[in-house]
């Protein structure tokens, strides 16, 4: 494979780990990233480029000898910008815009479940309040109203009560979440754990990539509100080999073989998230592209050289790449956010990065440069990666690191991979 020209789309934290790796490929001649960020400036020359002008990023591509394109958030994938690259005939990770409805409309994806015999949660698609009400007498409590659309990982509300759940119908109606409350979901409530599986797909070929479990709860003990998501590790030991087989066989490869077979071949990386039940795993929610913070303990543990696996993706010649490499290792971030997240966050609170050790990283979720000073430009600020031999190590590595961060008007959860802590902590593993 001959030197290529990169070009990452993405400003976030996973964009700053897809940078990461993706830099230490001797196949890359030269990175750019748009709009990136401090961190992913370490790796990449930035651009200033408007993802949502389909031909201006075509032309950057044509202008730069671009031999591959990583799309990092959804936002682009629903509005079809891997499309318009595709047509231009530039490799392109990620999938069409038909695809990736898989992330653009819980509504569509609960419908492919019914068609392929996937399991999921019982659910009624919902156009109006009056609808969504009159559906509620269907569902026992608790019961989980979801917003149709993207929503920033936010879109989701656990109703203990039913005055609960009409209010949250209310909310999304609205017009609390934009053109995502179009259309409500509502869904039976699933008992179990959480896990998310992630594969890589050709629209035939079908790669394992790795799981991970996030913390969504803003606060320790997964208490308070949903966020886009405070911390990872990854694996995720509750998805046991024999586990991930019924994924792949029972959720995957049906999502795989019917988005194919109806016209839409699916191409980049299906990130499930699950829950397992005690009558197996139940898919909660496709996304269509890597999750975050999942991504960046996904990049420590890859052994992989990036732009080759990502362009067999894109050129839909997976089938001869072979399993990909994941260090036995577990790795796991801690977010750091800026005070006030979920809600309005304090920007421009002053940062000092310490020097990472080995085995650990910063990557930079929501910062800005000002004045020549690291500043917190978001609500989740940076992600503080460390891997080791178990969760413990791990997790013990990068609460180490976060003490060494300077910033005042920053906070994060105290108990990342708790659950697999108290789990080896009953095996004596430390």
């Amino acid at each position: 494979m001959m030197a290529m020209n990169i070009l990452l789309l993405g400003a976030g934290g996973r964009e700053h780990a897809l940078a990461w790796k993706l830099a230490q490929s001797p196949r890359l001649e030269r990175l750019y990233a748009a709009p990136g960020n401090p961190g992913i400036a370490e790796h990449a020359m930035l651009v200033d480029l408007d993802v949502g002008d389909h031909a201006a990023v075509v032309a950057f591509c044509t202008a730069n000898r671009i031999a591959l394109v990583v799309i990092g958030p959804e936002a682009p994938l629903v509005d079809g910008l891997a499309d318009s690259l595709r047509a231009a005939g530039v490799p392109v990770f990620g999938p069409s815009k038909a695809a990736a409805q898989l992330e653009g409309s819980k509504g569509f994806t609960k419908d492919l479940c019914a068609r392929a015999d996937i399991p999921t949660a019982a659910y009624v698609r919902t156009t109006s309040v009056d609808e969504a009400h009159a559906a509620l007498e269907r569902f026992s409590l608790p019961v989980v109203i979801k917003a149709d659309g993207l929503a920033a990982g936010k879109g989701v509300i656990i109703a203990l009560t039913r005055e609960e759940a009409e209010a949250a119908i209310t909310d999304m109606f609205s017009g609390s979440f934009g053109v995502a409350g179009a259309e409500v979901v509502l869904e039976e409530f699933m008992t179990g754990e959480e896990a998310s599986f992630f594969a890589l797909t050709d629209g035939r070929a079908i790669v394992p990539f790795g799981s991970a479990q996030d913390h969504k709860r803003v606060g320790d003990g997964d208490t308070g509100p949903n966020t886009g998501g405070m911390g990872a590790y990854s694996p995720a030991s509750v998805l046991t080999p024999e586990l991930e087989t019924q994924v792949i066989n029972r959720i995957i490869r049906p999502t795989v073989d019917t988005m194919a077979a109806e016209g839409m071949p699916y191409s980049g990386v299906l990130y499930a998230g699950l829950m397992l039940t005690s009558e197996g795993p139940k898919l909660i929610e496709y996304n269509a592209r890597f999750g975050d913070p999942e991504c960046q303990v996904l990049m420590m543990r890859l052994g992989d050289d990036l732009p080759a696996l990502l362009l067999a993706v894109a050129e839909g010649t997976l089938a001869d790449y072979g399993p990909v490499t994941l260090s036995h290792d577990t790795a796991l971030t801690v977010v750091m956010a800026a005070r006030g997240y979920p809600g309005t966050p304090d920007k421009g609170g002053a940062i000092t990065l310490p020097a990472a050790s080995d085995g650990a990283k910063i990557f930079h979720a929501g910062t800005a440069e000002k004045d020549g000073a690291l500043v917190a430009n978001g609500g989740r600020v940076l992600n503080v990666t460390a891997t080791g031999a178990s969760v413990t190590e791990a997790k013990a590595k990068a609460y180490a690191l976060v003490e060494a961060i300077d910033f005042p008007s920053g906070f994060c959860r105290t108990d990342i991979g708790w659950r697999e802590v108290e789990r080896e902590s009953a095996k004596g593993v430390r």
